[in-house]
């Protein structure tokens, strides 16, 4: 079953459609980070804005079948080394191929070096990064553990690896 994938630039203008993807995204995240809404219902959204503004930094809108279906937002376009800042895919469309194909057309739109953090008690996403890292370069992809900064004792797990050129 063929799915039909498109990427969209985010910009400012779409502050609106990405904070509501965003807000889905960090629901999903909080069973893995214990975090909570603050007392109007609403995650905390201050890195959001980052994406769509910053000079070195890409947001795009993942769409499925023309419906926002997630969100990609990558740092480091600048620099030598790319960053998948963070990845959402909506679960109505996982396991269908979307966030595959999605992903694929983000890395490979900016050849180089990436790195790609995840958090390892997210399985789901463990199993997402390394098939893709593997996918797109062969074994040549290393794996580490850094700390998360501001969480003492929290480690997330970067994968880096070269893509093209």
């Amino acid at each position: 079953m063929t799915v039909d994938v498109h990427l969209d630039r985010l910009t400012d203008a779409d502050h609106t459609l990405a904070d509501r993807l965003w807000q889905l995204y960090q629901h999903d995240l909080s069973s893995f980070r214990g975090t909570m809404p603050d007392r109007s219902g609403r995650f905390r959204s201050t890195r959001l804005p980052l994406f769509l503004t910053g000079p070195d930094r890409r947001a795009y809108l993942i769409r499925c079948e023309g419906a926002p279906a997630g969100f990609a937002l990558v740092r480091g376009l600048a620099d030598e080394t790319r960053v998948m800042g963070e990845f959402f895919v909506v679960r109505a469309v996982r396991r269908r191929g979307v966030g595959r194909t999605a992903a694929r057309r983000v890395v490979t739109a900016h050849p180089g070096r990436w790195e790609i953090p995840f958090q390892e008690e997210n399985p789901g996403a463990a199993r997402f990064w390394r098939a893709l890292a593997t996918e797109l370069a062969g074994r040549a992809w290393q794996e580490e553990r850094r700390p998360v900064p501001g969480h003492p004792g929290e480690l997330d797990t970067w994968l880096s690896l070269r893509v093209g050129r």
